[in-house]
């Protein structure tokens, strides 16, 4: 029997993960909360709102409800903001089959309860059946068929290596991690970094600015994981510097898009507006803002970009805070 795969939410890189899947033969439904959008995916044959130019080929069905999508799937993919992954689950939820493996690919931790996704998801589903996706892929690559690398992982390795298989191709390629908390940390962690590395760039800084940036703001994420719970190791694999690389040094990536506007003046929520998509690093400082008070971590980038996008200090004002900073010693974490 054809495997089906179901997408909750028609975004960019969804639509990009449908495009490996369906050129593997897989039949794809994709249901979204917002029908126009859909309507129109579904007339053009390509997600011209978020994803330009990646046609849809293969079998795609346009659903009009969550039962219509997730009923008769195998696997069923969360596609959407980290914010919204709760009501979608709920929304879908009884009519997901006991058997169908589940992933979430957002890149977030929930407000107000500071939830990975995997804790948000393990209130409505055994994590058996969860595998969590992260790793270094803009949707604009995947959808063109650009060699990219991700890892996965899962409380149960049949469930990881099924979703691997599902998505291998050769420009696709998966690898495992055990360490989820790790992966989820990191991938929501490096959204934050790379609204602080546009800012930076927005704001005329160069490259010795933004190095210093990602690497002390990488051994800050690092400490943080360590204090949770995570390995300090995943921090540095593709769901850790790996991501950090694409989404904080290229136009590709809202985060880095959105921190640049604020940069060059613009107000944070006019920035948001201007992406015009959801921009996670700018939710996902506020929750690290509140984890890093409550582990007792001292996260003096992270704090800084978060003043910022609250509009509690300038940018000049939290670079001459972290450049005038007492001396200190570098941390080693391996």
């Amino acid at each position: 029997m054809k495997t089906t795969v179901a997408f909750i939410g028609g975004g960019s890189f969804g639509t990009a993960l449908s495009t490996v899947l369906a050129g593997k033969g897989y039949t794809i439904n994709m249901f979204d909360i917002d029908q126009d959008h859909l309507a129109r995916m579904e007339r053009d044959m390509e997600n011209k709102d978020y994803l330009p130019g990646v046609k849809l080929e293969g079998d795609y069905r346009f659903c009009k409800t969550n039962e219509e999508a997730v009923k008769d799937a195998d696997f069923v993919i969360f596609a959407l903001p980290a914010q919204h992954v709760r009501s979608a689950i709920k929304a879908s939820a009884p009519y997901i089959r006991e058997d169908a493996i589940i992933t979430c690919i957002s890149k977030g931790l929930e407000q107000k309860t500071h939830k990975r996704m995997s804790e948000v998801i393990g209130e409505y589903f055994d994590l058996d059946r969860y595998v969590c996706i992260s790793g270094p892929s803009h949707a604009e690559e995947v959808g063109i068929g650009v060699p990219t690398c991700v890892a996965m992982s899962s409380r149960k390795e049949e469930s990881a290596m099924a979703m691997a298989n599902l998505f291998t191709t050769n420009k696709f390629k998966v690898y495992l991690n055990d360490d989820m908390m790790g992966m989820e940390l990191a991938a929501s962690l490096k959204n934050v970094l790379a609204v602080g590395s546009g800012i930076a760039n927005g704001a005329g800084y160069g490259d010795n600015t933004l190095a210093a940036l990602l690497t002390i703001g990488c051994a800050e994420s690092t400490e943080l994981g360590v204090v949770l719970g995570a390995r300090p190791s995943t921090f540095f694999g593709l769901a850790g510097i790996g991501d950090m690389i694409v989404t904080c040094m290229s136009v590709h990536s809202r985060n880095f898009r959105c921190g640049r506007l604020i940069g060059q003046g613009y107000k944070p929520e006019d920035a948001i507006k201007e992406i015009g998509m959801v921009s996670e690093g700018m939710y996902t400082a506020e929750v690290a803002h509140e984890l890093a008070q409550q582990a007792g971590v001292k996260m003096p980038i992270f704090e800084a970009i978060y003043n910022v996008i609250k509009g509690n200090i300038t940018v000049k004002e939290a670079l001459d805070d972290l450049m005038t900073s007492p001396i200190g010693r570098e941390i080693d974490y391996l």
